[in-house]
Parts: structure tokens; sequence; C-alpha cells
């Protein structure tokens, strides 16, 4: 009863108050958040995400790519970031890494010297984590914040979910059955949650031969179109299978650059175009 009196019943803790500030301050800086979300792994999640921020950037967007896939941080990798961060001169915040003018990431794999050690941390490690994602780095002024979370519907997701309330999701898939069974339970999970959906991606859908043009549906087609009907989600579109964008992501180019006319380059850039729409961006 005494401690009611004083004032200090329901009262929190002044280091939460003061991230919960930082928080908001960052985010009040950033116009649009999209978390990357796919209900298996193997769909190409990380690669529709970096694809996305550089057809972005590209479009003239200033574009931050947070990677909160801990345990399997790629996006560094696949941009071609070298080294770890560094300290802004003017504060005690951090640079993002730093792809183009536009565009810039950060990793669990930047702050990580050898970058083949396994993160193993259970959920509250992993919540700082993503909360020290937020508030030690200087993001500046942001168009799109992506967010590329592993697959599932874990600690990661939850995270995001809480800090960034206004954060919408795009959902990856791949045309196959058992990818899809998985994707309706991202689905569901953002219903339960809350989160508002902005579309879904079908990857992989068909190869188109360099040679005759021809497609072939290597893990079927249309499943992804199809279940983005079902639940009343905009359908982003269809993103042929391409060895260049294995190629790309292993070596750290731009796919999008160095293959413009190709079929996914073009899937890619359309996809965008429909984001941008549906968030009058």
């Amino acid at each position: 009863m005494e401690n009611c009196q004083s004032g200090a019943c329901g009262s929190q803790d002044p280091a939460k108050q003061q991230q919960e500030i930082e928080i908001k301050n960052t985010l009040s800086k950033i116009k649009n958040k999209l978390i990357v979300m796919s209900g298996k792994g193997g769909v190409g999640k990380t690669s529709v995400s970096v694809n996305l921020g550089i057809a972005l950037a590209n479009k003239g967007f200033k574009v931050g790519i947070m990677d909160v896939d801990l345990h399997g941080p790629d996006v560094p990798r696949m941009l071609g970031l070298k080294g770890e961060v560094t300290a802004s001169k003017d504060g005690p915040k951090l640079i993002p890494m730093t792809y183009s003018d536009n565009l810039k990431a950060i990793s669990m794999e930047c702050f990580m010297p050898n970058k083949d050690d396994a993160v193993i941390w259970r959920g509250p490690l992993k919540h700082s984590a993503i909360i020290q994602f937020i508030t030690d780095i200087d993001w500046g002024e942001l168009d799109f914040l992506i967010i590329d979370s592993p697959p599932g519907t874990g600690d990661e997701p939850l995270s995001v979910a809480q800090m960034i309330p206004d954060a919408k999701a795009i959902i990856v898939t791949t045309p196959q059955e058992v990818a899809l069974s998985d994707v309706r339970k991202s689905i569901n999970f953002c219903k339960k949650i809350n989160k508002d959906i902005v579309g879904m991606v079908e990857n992989m859908s068909g190869y188109v031969c360099p040679h005759c043009g021809e497609t072939a549906d290597l893990f079927g087609s249309g499943g992804g179109e199809t279940t983005a009907n079902q639940f009343n989600i905009s359908f982003l579109g269809k993103i042929p299978f391409d060895p260049k964008i294995v190629k790309a992501g292993d070596s750290g180019h731009s796919y999008q650059d160095e293959n413009k006319d190709a079929p996914a380059a073009k899937a890619f850039g359309e996809a965008v175009e429909k984001v941008v729409k549906l968030l009058n961006a």
C-alpha cells in the first residue's frame, strides 16, 4: 500500500521508457515498414527482400533493409557488403552498411568478425538484438524499411510486430502445395496479431528457357495467386526461376542491374510498382 501511495505502483523502468522513446523517434522518420515473411524456408524470401529493396532504390526511394534472420543472416552477402559497422561521427549511433546512395542495410553478420560463427540465442536475446537494430542504428529518413524475417511465425516476427505495430507484411511462397500450406499459417498469424498484409509474391514460378523462351513449371504455377485470391490478398506477381539470381546473390552483385531485360527482373519491377501503388508511396 505504501508503494502505491508513493507512486511506485505501476511505474516503468526509466531505461525501458527511454528505449521506447528512441524506438518511436527512429520509426517516426520511416514512412513505410515492410516485413517480408514466409511460411517455410527455401522459398527465396531473402532474395525477394533484397531484390525488392534494390528495385525500390532504383526508383529513387530511400531504402533500408533490416535483416532479423539472426541465425541465417544472408542479406550482407547478397548485397556484397564487406566488413563491420562503424560508429557515426555525429553521435553514439552506428552507421548501417551502404550498398548505394539509396540503399543501406544492417544484419547480425555486420557485427561478426567470423562470418561463419553460429548465433546460438534464445528469445530474449533475439528481442534485444532487434531493439538495437532500431535504436542503435542511424537509419535517418527512409521511404521504406524492409525487414527480412526468418521463416515461420516465431520470436523474430513477433518481436517486429510488437516494436513496429504499423509494419505491413509481404508474404513469399512458391507454387507447390507444401509451401502454400505453410504460407496459409503466415496469413493466419498476421490476422491474429492484426498485421496488415500488402500482398503475396509467388517466387520460383516457372523457368523461362533463355534459348526458346518457353516456360517450364518446375514447381508448378499459380498456387500463390490462387491462395491470395482465397484470402482476399493482393497478388504482387510471379517471379520466374532464374539461375542468374542465385549466381548474383552468391557473388553479391545486383541481378536486376546486370539483367535488366530478364523476365524475373521485370517481375520484380512490376511487383514494386504494385507495392508503391497499394501504399500510396
